[in-house]
């Protein structure tokens, strides 16, 4: 499934500038790391995590820098919530219209009903700039870390909760 016009044309709408990077599907962040044109200094590609607690009644999605480690009992620590797990693909593509590969935090255009709380490590919102796939693998787009916190979130009706995620 392919949404990622429906993305560009909500960033368009909440004129967000960005820059749109096409290149080979990528699944690791190692891959990702090596698109070419990107200011690799001031930006941060994110590992995108679609977590649930054990009931499967809460949703979440953590964004961490690309060199820290997800930890379970870390995580499920700072969000307050006991044993987190990966979420199953099928309510990744139920909530977010997203397949596993692609998770990514510009699909929270399609949590019309907020069952997904947006977690974000603090050490990400030092770069200038974020890179997520616009709901397919194969483009990265950058947007400034300013336009995401204060426009893109906002306009999806999303408060992030900023964590604190040690470096191990």
């Amino acid at each position: 499934m392919d949404n990622s016009k429906q993305i560009l044309e909500r960033l368009d709408e909440l004129n967000i500038p960005f820059i749109l990077y096409r290149h080979e599907p990528m699944l690791t962040i190692e891959a990702c790391q090596q698109i070419e044109g990107v200011d690799w200094q001031n930006s941060a590609m994110c590992k995108n995590i679609f977590l649930c607690n054990r009931q499967e009644t809460q949703y979440y999605l953590l964004l961490l820098r690309h060199d820290r480690a997800y930890r379970t009992s870390v995580v499920s620590k700072l969000l307050g919530t006991s044993r987190l797990s990966f979420a199953k693909p099928d309510m990744l593509m139920q909530l977010l219209k997203l397949q596993p590969g692609a998770v990514n935090p510009l699909s929270l255009i399609f949590d019309s009903h907020h069952k997904i709380q947006l977690a974000v490590d603090r050490s990400i919102l030092s770069h200038q700039r974020l890179l997520f796939h616009p709901g397919v693998n194969h483009m990265s787009v950058s947007i400034k870390t300013e336009d995401f916190l204060r426009k893109f979130l906002p306009g999806c009706a999303h408060q992030p909760h900023v964590i604190d995620i040690p470096d191990i």
